[in-house]
């Protein structure tokens, strides 16, 4: 598989069950899903659990990353402390869309306690059958880097 098939899923304790049905939605639809744990619902840390996703993505292993805590919110700020990752926590679709065609991201941070499986699945899809725009949104993008020095 290259890279451009796989997606790393990572969380917290809060979410394992519903990283586990994702990881299996997006593998139905042919994505390789690198699946980093944990396992089993004994306490995590998820800024851990956020950077080790996003290694994967700035590294060029995985194309994308999703990644869930109980908000979302914590371990999406984990990721985008490392450089090359553009992660967005969505609780809706619109929004999923949004940060692949404006902001070319590449993580995707839910919240385990936020939505349920079913909009959990919709806002996956949303986000990986968007395409990044670019025109005058690749310079923001390029502003966006240029923060990372």
């Amino acid at each position: 598989m290259t890279a451009n098939n796989r997606i790393v899923l990572s969380s917290d304790h809060n979410a394992v069950e519903l990283r586990q049905a994702i990881a299996a939605h997006i593998a139905a639809q042919g994505w390789a899903a690198v699946d980093i744990g944990p396992t089993t619902a004994q306490s995590t840390h998820y800024p851990r659990q956020g950077e080790a996703a996003a290694r994967l993505v700035a590294s060029g292993d995985c194309r994308f990353g999703v990644i869930l805590c109980g908000t979302g919110q914590g371990i999406m700020m984990a990721a985008n402390k490392v450089k090359g990752v553009r992660c967005g926590v969505c609780a809706d679709t619109y929004s999923a869309r949004m940060i692949r065609q404006h902001n070319d991201a590449n993580m995707l941070a839910i919240g385990a306690r936020v939505v349920g499986e079913g909009l959990a699945l919709d806002i996956v899809d949303a986000f990986l059958a968007a395409g990044f725009e670019g025109g005058r949104h690749a310079a923001r993008v390029e502003m966006i880097e240029a923060l990372e020095g």
